[in-house]
């Protein structure tokens, strides 16, 4: 009878290492690439109505669309679950599941559901205007962009009659004239949008 118990409690253990080992596996294969992570963490930031459990990773940036504001190599704090109790607001960095791309890409919000949207022309391309106000990267340059770029955007404009959508958003990198953001993939839905990232 102790025999039995014994292989029972054995096997119990093994189970449990076996499914935490899959999980670290899981999270060290996702974050690879672009970033490297460096530190994880569970902290309860706590909402005004119901805590909010939050996975911290300390991440190492990998490629330069948000240079030099963040610069590749740089090491920055992803908040994972972050988004299931706060809002996603204009001006917060975040990570973006591109499904074109099998790694997280780091933006910045431009555009949040209500916003008014627009194209405007000038002189070598086109500005990006979020309410009434022409939108500039992390160094106040505005942003001009031209070709497919611009036609991506203009779909978007004239679909939505210039109204950013319900749980849609406007993510750019810092390159006036556009990188892998919503220059090239359009607004993206907030379930794409894993972490906010703390600099």
């Amino acid at each position: 009878m102790n025999k039995g118990l014994s292989i029972i409690v054995v096997a119990l253990l093994l189970a449990l290492i076996f499914l935490n080992w899959g999980t670290l596996s899981f999270w060290g294969k996702r974050f690879l690439l672009p970033f490297q992570s460096k530190n994880s963490g569970i902290a309860n930031l706590g909402s005004s109505s119901k805590g909010c459990l939050i996975k911290t990773e300390e991440m190492t940036v990998r490629g330069d669309s948000l240079a030099p504001f963040i610069k590749s190599g740089q090491t920055v704090q992803a908040l994972f679950g972050y988004y299931n109790c706060h809002k996603i607001k204009r001006g917060d960095v975040v990570l973006f599941k591109y499904a074109g791309d099998k790694n997280l890409l780091i933006k910045m919000v431009k555009g949040i559901p209500g916003d008014k949207f627009e194209l405007r022309k000038t002189e070598g391309g086109w500005n990006i205007i979020v309410n009434n106000q022409i939108v500039k990267n992390a160094e106040g340059k505005p942003y001009l962009i031209f070709g497919n770029a611009y036609k991506m955007l203009s779909l978007y404009e004239r679909d939505y009659k210039g109204i950013i959508p319900e749980n849609a958003y406007l993510l750019l990198g810092n390159k006036v004239s556009g990188s892998v953001d919503s220059t090239t993939f359009g607004l993206v839905d907030k379930s794409g949008i894993r972490a906010k990232v703390k600099i």
